[in-house]
């Protein structure tokens, strides 16, 4: 129901319209009867909301906006209350587990008695959602429970849970607060051997860790965290992805008050705060959980470490993300000398920078075991080092890295970074890890990426666990004779992929449009999959229902194609192991594949070859099957990653998703979209050739710049003088 005396700025005018800032600016400034502010100020101009939707309706911009940016709308709009945007949060399980006739029933009932049912719903939730009992609506709240159960019949439970905690945040100024991204997440929890059925974060943040621990087979899981929106969160979280697990979700400080003293999990995963100088260093000097030595007031990250091995069972597992001071700070020497001895700590793994917040430094992975009565010695620590391998792979792409971590204390921080190959960089760890296991007495160094440092050799007086100092190659590792003939290798595809640059850029057709821009009708790609004009596809979810759907639930065989395939302009390479299903669509050549998340460099989109027909989607990637008699897929592919476009299709903050629905096609004839496609398969074509070029270019000044400065490799000789 809108609020007719609502007031909207800029920013929200464009999420309405589907549209950028920019292109809101060029409307004030080029329509003499656009809407004049009806408050604010001069910088900061606040819009009527309804004279602002009459506007847009008269141009075709009504159906532009989600359900899940009307709700950010409406939650903006709605009069603050004591809960904010938390107390919706129970209510999406609950609307999640109904039909959408029962979804939009509920929403047409009149205000009170909506209310009365939001209550009930909620309270119904209070033994696994923390603080649910407390929850309380009024007929004042009709409007956004409307749009929070439209939201949820149109977008689904995670769209709706994604847009409340985002609100519930920025309301709470919990600065510093970030989702553990998802390939990160299933890392850590690939990490633990076996299968682990009790598992415990006790930062759990958004819930991501836990998650990805359901997914390998976890049934108990149990979380804490500081944040009451995030505790809420996590629960909720939980009940949509892992709807067979038990989940208990508490409020509360983990370090200072344990809302699970007597459990004794199989692993625990976490993410904790970094740098909280504030985690109760004097109060918990004389701590029983301090087995390894009472941490530092700057230490932390050690009092999470301890704090996760006294709730592991002896021989249980813990995967804790942490920051690469933890490993060589001066204050931590002692307790990580003991970690070492005991044999409590068994690797850490670096990770370049950009893998989560605080995203300008390579965090770590430290993996760590209860030590068994009795068990056996622990004679190493084996060290990974990603970091370098993943910046040589990535050297020439840049990206806006997405997600983050889950701990109070980082700092928000943006940036353009080489976008992360998560597949290759797990190919990097899990082997490594795998085969420590089997035979760690056994296990072969690959010198400059993994190595088994004997405990010996660490105790030394600084006690330095960082993964690149442990594992760097020696100058004996390298062949010159090898290093060499890589160089020169690399430098002639350098010389090949410089010349076919130049070709593709040599091209003289293109002119001006004339003294203005050309415009057009558009269509949404929804309009034009009800027309048949197209067909979207998209991998489904892994669900309970899609494993049973599935039989014995077994998995396809053949390469994934990803979005970083699109990003890099590389062949599909994904895991089929990923997707959990056989119901994955099978790409064919004439498809357009677009990126499901938006943000940083390379192509949104492409279109499939030969070479891609036949692998599976990736669940990031959405597929467009145009009908070949009414569009060419290369113009289809070309408007469909513009900027404006991709902006205007997508929602979040942190993290970009892209709505495919929402993305607008030119209605042109078929004669005139094949010149279109033929240009933008130039395009493509250059884009190709400059990203393969600057990727040679950079390793070849890597291959001589380490041999080099390794002795490897000699400089030139000098032209002879005379």
């Amino acid at each position: 129901m809108p609020q007719t005396s609502a007031q909207v700025t800029a920013a929200e005018i464009s999420r309405i319209a589907g549209v950028t800032r920019a292109t809101v600016s060029n409307w004030r400034r080029r329509h003499d009867d656009f809407p004049s502010p009806s408050g604010g100020t001069e910088s900061s101009p606040l819009y009527d909301l309804e004279t602002i939707r009459t506007w847009l309706a008269a141009r075709g911009h009504t159906s532009a906006a989600t359900p899940a940016e009307e709700l950010r709308t409406t939650l903006r709009l709605h009069a603050r209350r004591s809960g904010g945007a938390a107390d919706l949060l129970p209510l999406v399980p609950a609307a999640s587990r109904l039909a959408p006739d029962a979804l939009t029933a509920l929403g047409a009932l009149p205000g009170a008695e909506l209310a009365a049912y939001a209550g009930q719903a909620a309270a119904a939730l209070a033994d696994t959602v923390p603080g649910a009992d407390a929850v309380r609506f009024t007929a004042a709240d009709a409007d956004v429970l409307r749009a929070l159960l439209l939201c949820v019949r149109d977008d689904g439970g995670e769209a709706a849970l994604g847009v409340l905690a985002e609100r519930e945040l920025e309301d709470s100024a919990a600065g510093g607060t970030y989702q553990t991204p998802r390939p990160l997440a299933d890392l850590a929890a690939r990490l633990l051997p076996g299968t682990a059925s009790r598992v415990l974060d006790p930062a759990c943040g958004s819930g991501t860790l836990l998650a990805a621990a359901a997914r390998r087979g976890a049934r108990n899981l149990y979380g804490q965290d500081t944040l009451p929106v995030q505790a809420r969160r996590s629960a909720v979280t939980l009940m949509l992805t892992a709807p067979e697990a038990s989940v208990t979700i508490r409020t509360g400080d983990s370090l200072r008050a344990d809302a699970f003293p007597d459990l004794i999990a199989d692993a625990v995963l976490c993410n904790p705060p970094y740098g909280d100088r504030d985690w109760g260093h004097d109060e918990l000097a004389y701590d029983p959980r301090w087995a390894y030595g009472v941490p530092a007031r700057a230490e932390s990250e050690l009092a999470w470490v301890q704090h996760s091995l006294a709730h592991l069972v002896p021989g249980g597992h813990a995967v804790l993300v942490l920051p690469p001071a933890a490993a060589s700070r001066a204050s931590g020497r002692r307790i990580r000398a003991e970690l070492v001895r005991s044999g409590a700590l068994r690797a850490v793994v670096a990770l370049p920078a950009g893998a989560a917040a605080p995203l300008h430094i390579g965090l770590q992975i430290w993996v760590l075991q209860r030590p068994e009565p009795g068990g056996a010695e622990r004679k190493s620590v084996l060290f990974v080092d990603t970091a370098e391998a993943a910046a040589a792979s990535a050297s020439a792409m840049t990206a806006d890295p997405t997600g983050g971590g889950n701990g109070a204390g980082h700092s928000r921080t943006r940036g353009t970074r080489p976008p992360l190959d998560w597949t290759d960089l797990t190919a990097r760890v899990l082997p490594s890890w795998e085969a420590y296991l089997r035979a760690p007495d056994a296990f072969a160094d690959e010198p400059g990426a993994a190595r088994a440092v004997p405990v010996v050799t660490l105790l030394d007086d600084i006690v330095d666990l960082t993964p690149a100092r442990q594992v760097r190659a020696s100058r004996a590792d390298v062949d010159p004779m090898e290093l060499a003939g890589q160089t020169d290798d690399t430098r002639r595809g350098l010389v090949q992929a410089a010349a076919s640059l130049g070709r593709a850029a040599d091209r003289t057709e293109w002119h001006a449009a004339g003294s203005s821009v050309r415009e057009w009708r558009t269509a949404t790609a929804s309009d034009l999959a009800r027309g048949g004009a197209l067909t979207l596809l998209r991998t489904a979810p892994d669900t309970k229902d899609s494993r049973d759907a599935s039989g014995s639930g077994a998995r396809a065989a053949g390469p994934v194609l990803t979005g970083m395939d699109i990003a890099r302009g590389t062949a599909p390479s994904g895991d089929p192991a990923d997707l959990r299903t056989d119901t994955a669509p099978v790409v064919a050549a004439g498809d357009v594949l677009v990126r499901a998340v938006a943000g940083g460099s390379g192509p949104m989109a492409r279109v499939a070859d030969r070479d891609d027909a036949g692998a599976l989607l990736g669940h990031q990637v959405h597929l467009f099957r145009p009908d070949p008699a009414r569009l060419d897929p290369w113009f289809l592919a070309g408007f469909l990653e513009t900027e404006e476009n991709i902006a205007g299709a997508s929602t979040g903050s942190t993290i970009l998703n892209i709505t495919p629905g929402r993305l607008r096609v030119p209605l042109l004839p078929l004669e005139e979209q094949r010149r279109y496609g033929e240009a933008f398969r130039r395009v493509h074509e250059l884009r190709a050739e400059a990203l393969r070029a600057a990727r040679l270019a950079e390793e070849t000044a890597r291959l001589l710049t380490g041999g080099l400065t390794g002795g490897a490799l000699l400089p030139p000789a000098p032209p002879p003088s005379g």
